[in-house]
């Protein structure tokens, strides 16, 4: 994107926190306007701050007597959007891979589709049909299909880096706050339990009041915020899953595929659960909800960010049924090949938001201990 065009969207979202901090009507409506009221100006790394804060449920625009139709054409939700998806992209390591932000649900959509595609073109042209077709039982029974060194080396890597591209944006990010000229605040043990409750609790999709964001006009509903803790915590329950398979494999010897009643397989079917529920209802809401105060070019970055955890899901759902059957082995690799695209795309996507957000969240935290004042 140009120059000219970031630099019209960074005017616009100061246009219009100004006209917000002038009027505040909506400062107990969630974190974003209780930190713009501790500005008398906003700078870029502010304007960045306040759009990753923001957590886009709609409330301050229905609230709004400055909406559009009205001249002043006040549009939170919208102007934040567009600039939290430019920090994406401005915060991104490598460089050169922020331009995935660009079309990203095309992006996702593209290497969703030859990532699969690779790997099941080499699983037919290395396995024999009666591995991948043929029935397996027992302990080892998925690394007679693909051997655990495959396995291991082909997430740890991906995995690995998609962690180090996260954790390097969401330092760049960081820093930013940290420039001269920004508020000054220290980073307390009481601002991480906030910022730490605040994620656990989501309670920024509370609208301020509890009653839940504004998915249709002035109607209020907690189903957001409901479907994003089934997703949140579906999607640790997982990883939790493959931190103890992992212990039980090297710290007991216990090779999987492990029984029905234990730890991994109950904490992976209960977070496979929430990863069916959550990004189907965070779809189904989208879909619905009031087109107003939505960018809809981002739009694409959501749903191909859901659709991939509900295939992530639903593939190891049936995986786990099936997997004394003869579909064991192609939908291994089927699963395996879902996985593998989310993992290329975690820092390349919706799922940065995560990262971000918790880092703006820390931030408010330790603004609203410190009591604020310019460095």
């Amino acid at each position: 994107m140009s120059k000219e065009a970031q630099s019209r969207k960074l005017d616009e979202a100061r246009r219009v926190m100004t006209i917000c901090n002038a009027c505040r009507y909506c400062e107990g409506l969630c974190a974003t306007f209780q930190a713009m009221a501790n500005r008398r100006a906003f700078s870029e790394n502010d304007l960045d701050y306040l759009a990753n804060l923001c957590h886009n449920c709609t409330a301050c625009y229905f609230d709004c007597q400055y909406a559009p139709p009205h001249d002043f054409a006040v549009n939170v939700p919208r102007s934040l959007t567009a600039l939290r998806r430019e920090s994406y992209a401005k915060y991104a390591w490598p460089a050169w891979l922020a331009r995935s932000f660009e079309r990203n649900g095309l992006v996702v959509s593209l290497v969703t589709a030859a990532t699969l595609s690779v790997v099941l073109l080499l699983a037919l042209m290395l396995l024999d049909p009666g591995v991948l077709f043929g029935s397996h039982g027992g302990r080892g029974s998925f690394y007679a299909v693909i051997g655990h060194g495959v396995m291991v080396s082909v997430a740890a890597a991906s995995f690995g880096f998609s962690i180090a591209a996260l954790g390097v944006g969401a330092s760049r990010f960081w820093r930013a706050g940290r420039s001269p000229g920004v508020l000054r605040y220290r980073v307390s043990r009481g601002a991480w339990l906030r910022a730490l409750r605040d994620v656990a609790t989501l309670t920024n999709l509370g609208g301020g009041n509890g009653e839940g964001c504004n998915d249709r006009e002035d109607n209020f509903s907690n189903g957001r915020r409901y479907f994003h803790h089934a997703t949140m915590w579906g999607f640790l329950l997982c990883f939790a899953a493959t931190v103890v398979a992992t212990i039980y494999h090297y710290g007991l010897g216990l090779v999987a595929p492990y029984p029905a009643l234990s730890a991994p397989v109950v904490l992976g079917s209960i977070g496979g659960i929430g990863l069916l529920v959550g990004p189907a209802g965070l779809a189904w809401i989208k879909h619905r909800s009031d087109p107003r105060p939505v960018l809809l070019r981002q739009q694409g970055m959501d749903y191909a960010f859901l659709a991939l955890l509900f295939a992530v899901s639903l593939t190891g759902m049936l995986l786990l049924l099936l997997r004394t059957t003869p579909a064991m082995g192609l939908l291994l690799v089927v699963h395996l090949g879902c996985v593998l695209a989310l993992f290329i795309t975690l820092p390349y996507g919706e799922f940065v938001h995560s990262t971000y957000r918790f880092a703006a969240l820390l931030r408010f935290a330790a603004e609203q201990r410190s009591g604020g004042g310019r460095q």
